[in-house]
C-alpha cells in the first residue's frame, strides 16, 4: 500500500486513542479506591495490592511487548493488546455480579496491565514509521498528551460510575474505551511501504538491539529519573497542600488542573519547537536544569515558610503554589521530545523495544516514588521531599545525550 502523507494523522489519532483508552483505566481505577474498598470489602492492605498489581503487570510486560512489536509490526500487537485487555475488563465486569475475592480481582487487574501495556511501544513505533524527521517531535508530543488526558477522563468518568451504578459499569466502560480504540486501529493502522533506500537505512539503524546499546540505557534511565519529581507532585501535592499550608481542596484541585493543562500545552509546543530548531538534546538538558532549579526553589520556599512559621499565611501559600506550578510544568514538558530522541537513537524498526524500555523504567519509578516520598515526609520534612526531587532532576543532566556538532545536520538530512 503506498504511503499516503495525509493518512499519518489518522495513525497519530489511533496512537492517541490507544494511549488515552488504557490510561483512563490506569488513572481512573485508583480514583474509585473508596468505592472499590467498600464494594469488595477490602482492607487497606488488600486495596493497595489490588491497585498495585495493575502497575506491576505493566512494568514486567512492556519490554516483551516492545520486542514483539519490532518483530510482528504495530498493527497485530496493538490490535491484540487492545482487544485482549478489553475482553479481560469485560470478564471483570461479569465477575462483579458475584463479588469476586481479592485474589480474583487482583489477578484480573494484573492481566489487564499485562495486556494493555502493548499500546506504548506499538503506537510509538507507528509514529516513527509514518512521520518524517522534522515532524516526529510534534507527533510524539501529541501522543504523549493522551496520558494525562486519559488519566483525566478516567478520574472523571469511573468514580461517577462506581458511585452511581457499580463496578459492573466501571469495568464495562473501561472495556468499551479499549474496544473502540481497537476498532480505529483495525480501520486505520497498517505498515507503510518504505522506499528501498529508507528500508536500507532502517536496516542499518536496527543492526543492534536497543537492549545492548548503552546510549539507549542512558536516556531510558534519564527518562525514569526525571519522572520522579513529576510523580512526587502527582501523588503527594494534595496531601502536601492540605497538611503544610491548610489550603482548601478547591484551590488544590485548581492548582493541579493548571499543572496538567500546562503540561499538555508545553508538550505540544516543545515538540513543534524542537522539530523546527532541531535541538532536542539541548532542550532536554535545559528541561533537566530548569526542573532542578525550580524544585530547589520549592524546597527553599517550603523550608523558609516552615522556619518562620508562616506556612499557612495567604502570601506564603500563594508563593508556594506559584513555584509548584512552574516546577510541575517544567518537569512535565519534555516527555514527547525525550521519547522521540529515544526512538530516533534506536531506529524506527527498533523503536518498539526502546520505547518499552523507557516506559518500564517510568513504571518502576512510579512504584518507588510514593514509597520514598512517604519515608522522607514521615521521618524528615516536606522540604527534603522536594530537595530529593531536585536531586533526581540533576542526575538526569549528564545522562541525556550530549549535543554533537553534526547533530542538527543529521536531523536535517534524516
Amino acid at each position: 500500500m503506498p504511503v499516503d502523507n495525509g493518512h499519518r494523522w489518522k495513525v497519530l489519532g489511533v496512537g492517541v486513542a490507544a494511549n488515552a483508552s488504557f490510561s483512563s483505566v490506569v488513572g481512573g481505577l485508583p480514583a474509585t479506591a473508596v468505592y472499590m474498598r467498600a464494594t469488595y470489602q477490602l482492607d487497606n492492605a488488600e486495596l493497595g495490592l489490588v491497585l498495585g498489581v495493575l502497575g506491576l503487570g505493566i512494568a514486567i510486560s512492556e519490554i516483551p511487548w516492545g520486542l514483539l512489536t519490532d518483530r510482528w509490526g504495530d498493527r497485530p500487537v496493538l490490535l491484540t493488546g487492545l482487544l485482549t485487555s478489553g475482553i479481560a475488563l469485560l470478564i471483570l465486569a461479569m465477575l462483579a455480579f458475584y463479588a469476586p475475592t481479592v485474589v480474583l480481582l487482583a489477578a484480573g487487574l494484573f492481566t489487564v496491565g499485562l495486556l494493555g501495556s502493548s499500546v506504548n511501544g506499538a503506537s510509538g513505533r507507528a509514529i516513527m514509521a509514518w512521520f518524517k524527521e522534522g515532524e516526529r517531535g510534534l507527533a510524539m508530543s501529541i501522543r504523549q498528551t493522551a496520558v494525562p488526558g486519559g488519566y483525566a477522563l478516567g478520574a472523571v468518568v469511573l468514580p461517577y460510575l462506581a458511585h452511581t451504578y457499580g463496578f459492573i459499569e466501571v469495568f464495562t466502560a473501561s472495556a468499551l474505551f479499549c474496544l473502540v480504540a481497537a476498532l480505529f486501529a483495525w480501520l486505520w493502522l497498517y505498515e507503510p511501504d518504505f522506499s528501498s533506500s529508507a528500508a536500507k537505512k532502517q536496516s542499518l539503524e536496527s543492526s543492534n538491539s536497543p537492549l545492548k546499546d548503552p546510549r539507549i540505557w542512558r536516556i531510558v534511565l534519564a527518562i525514569g529519573l526525571l519522572c520522579a519529581p513529576q510523580f512526587a507532585i502527582l501523588t503527594y501535592a494534595a496531601v502536601f497542600f492540605h497538611d503544610f499550608g491548610n489550603i482548601n481542596i478547591t484551590l488544590v484541585s485548581a492548582t493541579l488542573a493548571v499543572i496538567q493543562i500546562g503540561a499538555i500545552v508545553s508538550r505540544i509546543w516543545s515538540g513543534r519547537w524542537t522539530d523546527k530548531n532541531k535541538n532536542r538534546r539541548s532542550y532536554l538538558k535545559a528541561c533537566a536544569w530548569l526542573s532542578t532549579l525550580t524544585f530547589l526553589a520549592l524546597s527553599g520556599t517550603v523550608s523558609a515558610a516552615s522556619f518562620y512559621g508562616i506556612s499557612q499565611t495567604p502570601l506564603a501559600s500563594a508563593v508556594i503554589i506559584g513555584v509548584m506550578v512552574v516546577a510541575g510544568i517544567s518537569v512535565s514538558a519534555w516527555h514527547g521530545v525525550a521519547y522521540t530522541e529515544l526512538a530516533t537513537l534506536a531506529g524506527a524498526s527498533r523503536a518498539g523495544t526502546a520505547l518499552a524500555m523507557g516506559n518500564t523504567c517510568v513504571f518502576v519509578v512510579l512504584f518507588a516514588t510514593p514509597i520514598a516520598a512517604s519515608a522522607l515526609m514521615t521521618h524528615f520534612s516536606w522540604s527534603l521531599v522536594w530537595l530529593a526531587a531536585a536531586f533526581c532532576a540533576l542526575l538526569t543532566v549528564p545522562l541525556f545525550p550530549r549535543v554533537e556538532k553534526n547533530y542538527a545536520l543529521e536531523l536535517g538530512s534524516a
